[in-house]
């Protein structure tokens, strides 16, 4: 198993930082990670445990599509995604710190395909840089969010500005 870890103190209230990023998901995820080309969700409804997705991503270079679940909703504190097609996991945590929250990311692949493996040293890089990169993405999104674009239906129809 390869891992890496990142946190970052976000100066937002945790109710607001959590709606953002895991009951908005579907609509922000591709704006904190620019590697995502295209994002589709497979169930009907909002964000919730077992909840499915489809990914295209651009990873240094590398398409890649695969299917995950939310497999682990406790608001306002984590959400965990499970790779069903792909063996990885990714957890976002959530620490109320008063008006601010801190954001831990977590990334794991359960295994490597065995072509990867001879760059296991370079995917443990790369996962490091992209945990680092989701939460300064998420911390500095205010600057570049657009306020006009409209939530979801069923979103909070506030729009969180980090800062």
């Amino acid at each position: 198993m390869i891992g890496a870890t990142a946190d970052i103190l976000v100066f937002e209230e945790i109710g607001r930082v959590f709606q953002f990023v895991a009951l908005d998901f579907v609509v922000n995820y591709p704006r904190w990670s620019p590697e995502v080309l295209r994002l589709e969700a497979l169930s009907p409804g909002p964000v919730r445990p077992g909840f499915q997705a489809r990914q295209v991503r651009v990873d240094q270079g590398h398409k890649s599509e695969s299917v995950f679940e939310v497999s682990e909703l406790e608001a306002p504190k984590r959400v965990r995604f499970q790779g069903i097609s792909a063996p990885y996991s990714s957890l976002y945590e959530f620490d109320d710190c008063s008006s601010s929250t801190m954001i831990r990311f977590s990334v794991e692949i359960a295994a490597l395909e065995p072509r990867l493996r001879p760059f296991e040293k370079l995917v443990r890089m790369a996962l490091h840089d992209g945990a680092r990169r989701t939460v300064k993405s998420l911390k500095h999104l205010g600057v570049q969010y657009d306020l006009s674009v409209a939530m979801p239906a069923g979103g909070s129809g506030e729009q969180p500005s980090f800062g």
